[in-house]
């Protein structure tokens, strides 16, 4: 059972800036379900895209990979058994606790877990590339190269799944969503000191781009269909073929 996350539960006089520290990794599985509508949904739909999408002798790329989540949802729904998966994060608890899980798991697809920032990593022969919920977390002024970097290195065909929490430019669209996340996350146990906390927390380093913005810049970048397939309250994912 995953150990319940308590970080933000007393009150912080000098609150840090969010990071995927030792504390998060420790209660990330009961903070990102808690904290993210539909997470369990998400992460199994994931799956079952990259099914569609993976070709034989390819790349799948999970970027900002966290605990693995997305890369054991693929390797169990996979039909093609001579792609790879790489799974890729900067935190170095995550990528500890990430092995380990992908280690307890046996399976034939092979999983490399490479702990590295995803702004480093060369995308290759890729049908697939997940970012779930990670791209928020870069500076804005590196996502394009990012995304261009990641179209480069999908096949013809191929597919980009970009999940992300929305910022809206109707003010009363982002209040009313904004809203009923944190009725969410009170309904999930999260007291209001908790959720005031944390939100503080994120606020410097999780810079949100509107829907429209999103998939305005991948249709600039070349993809040829781009899509909202899940979206609720300010949480959605797209996807992108190339």
């Amino acid at each position: 059972m995953a150990n319940r996350d308590n970080i933000y539960a007393a009150p912080i006089e000098d609150l840090d800036n969010f990071t995927f520290d030792e504390n998060v990794a420790e209660v990330f599985p009961d903070m990102i379900q808690r904290s993210v509508p539909n997470y369990r949904y998400i992460i199994s739909a994931i799956g079952m895209l990259a099914e569609r999408y993976a070709s034989e002798g390819s790349n799948i790329y999970d970027l900002g990979c966290s605990l693995g989540a997305i890369t054991l949802s693929i390797r169990q729904q996979l039909k093609v058994s001579n792609c790879r998966i790489i799974a890729v994060d900067n935190s170095p608890a995550m990528v500890e606790r990430c092995r380990l899980l992908i280690s307890a798991y046996h399976d034939d697809i092979k999983v490399y877990v490479i702990e590295n920032d995803i702004r480093n990593i060369d995308i290759k022969n890729a049908s697939v590339v997940v970012l779930n919920f990670t791209l928020q977390f870069l500076n804005p002024d590196d996502r394009q190269s990012l995304l261009e970097g990641i179209y480069s290195g999908l096949k013809m065909g191929a597919i980009l799944i970009l999940s992300e929490k929305y910022n809206f430019s109707d003010k009363i669209t982002h209040q009313l969503l904004n809203d009923l996340h944190f009725d969410f996350k009170r309904a999930n146990g999260y007291s209001d000191l908790e959720i005031r906390q944390k939100h503080s927390a994120l606020e410097n380093v999780m810079k949100l781009d509107t829907i429209d913005y999103h998939i305005q810049r991948l249709n600039r970048i070349g993809f040829s269909s781009v899509s909202v397939w899940f979206q609720c309250f300010n949480f959605g994912s797209i996807f992108a073929i190339k």
